[in-house]
């Protein structure tokens, strides 16, 4: 069965490998010059592992499991909020994976014969009909598919085809600033390795995590106000902000290479969408449930999305595929959505200020570290 899979970003390239090794004929579209994934440091929670297990993509990454036995989100000062155990929590669901993004870019399309792959052929529509799909680069036909894999990331064109009512996306007001540095020499960031710190007064959080064994990767969650500055600007602008939180926070913000740093404007799907697939295309990753940072869900949520539609695949012949994307849809959206709106809750958690952050604090420093862990479990378990 002819397979084309457009946008090869972390959950195209493991659909696009896991589809091949059934043994469709698979073509993966990419809109840039080469396959590449740019970034900082990337969170595969467990249930991402176990995804990337069933298409045997998994092996590669049990170096970067990680190490810290808790977590939690602390104070700006660094004292805890709500402490989990996340050792305990690994044990029970699986394992946690902290990794360069394009080392894991990389490990994943590794399987893909390069003769697959056809960059610089930006796909700008798909016209359907009731025996197959054109896919449409630059107003030519490029290619004739039974089934296509719409993975073209959160600013995707295509759920904007598929689905013209739809809102799309909606800006939240807050901006990320990440980076990645090798740990610096004499410095310990054990206390805070795996947490979060809120602050009540701004709203703002930075969150930190091992990667490897020698490097740090970081992040900030902040309020946006007007465009999103570069990335000089906004590194000037966070240290100002947390100049008086944990002494360790401004110490890697400022001792990151300015090329390391990355902004973005967060944005989340103003709704959810109405569907998964529409016909013989199915949606994945970003372009189908678009979500907040908060919970590092991004990526686990795309690879179970490719993990589920290599599954419903599996020996099906072109006449079977608006069947297999509807039962993909049904396995996917309800849990995929559950997902999006737990992670905008968490950023309205961690973003308040004033008395009802006060009395967030206070709340999480009463809730068991027990409960805590169990919670956490259950969100990593798929």
């Amino acid at each position: 069965m002819r397979v084309a899979v457009v946008g090869a970003g972390l959950g195209g390239v493991a659909a696009a490998v896991g589809l091949h090794r059934l043994g469709h004929e698979v073509t993966l579209f990419e809109r840039g010059a080469e396959l590449r994934e740019a970034g900082t440091g990337i969170a595969v929670m467990p249930n991402g592992i176990r995804a990337l297990d069933g298409l045997g993509l998994a092996e590669g990454f049990r170096g970067y499991v990680m190490s810290a036995a808790s977590a939690g989100l602390r104070d700006w000062r660094g004292r805890a909020l709500l402490v989990t155990d996340a050792a305990q929590a690994q044990r029970e669901v699986g394992a946690l994976a902290i990794i360069d993004r394009a080392e894991l870019h990389r490990a994943l399309r590794a399987p893909l014969p390069v003769e697959l792959v056809r960059t610089a052929t930006p796909v700008e529509r798909l016209e359907p009909d009731p025996t197959g799909v054109t896919v449409i680069s630059d107003g030519t036909p490029v290619a004739r598919a039974d089934a296509v894999i719409a993975a073209d990331g959160i600013g995707s064109r295509l759920r904007g085809q598929l689905f013209p009512r739809h809102p799309g996306l909606r800006r939240t007001g807050r901006v990320d600033l990440r980076g990645m540095l090798p740990n610096p020499p004499g410095l310990d960031p054990a206390d805070l390795l795996a947490s979060q710190l809120v602050d009540r007064r701004s709203g703002a959080m930075f969150g930190l995590f091992p990667v490897g064994g020698n490097h740090l990767y970081w992040f900030t969650d902040s309020a946006l106000h007007g465009p999103p500055p570069g990335a000089d600007e906004a590194r000037r602008q966070m240290l100002s902000l947390m100049a008086d939180w944990h002494p360790l926070v401004t110490t890697l913000i400022e001792a990151t290479p300015l090329a390391d740093i990355y902004v973005d404007p967060i944005a989340r799907l103003a709704e959810p969408l109405p569907s998964f697939a529409a016909g013989r295309i199915a949606l994945l990753g970003d372009a189908a449930h678009a979500m907040t940072p908060d919970l590092g869900q991004g990526s686990s949520q795309a690879f179970e999305d490719a993990a589920a539609v290599t599954r419903h695949l599996t020996d099906a012949e072109p006449a079977d595929v608006v069947r297999c994307f509807h039962r993909y849809d049904a396995e996917r959206r309800p849990r995929a959505n559950r997902i999006m709106q737990a992670a905008s809750r968490q950023s309205w958690l961690t973003s308040q200020t004033g008395a009802t952050a006060w009395l967030r604090d206070a709340l999480l420093r009463a809730i068991p570290s027990r409960l805590a862990t169990r919670r956490l479990a259950a969100l990593w378990h798929a």
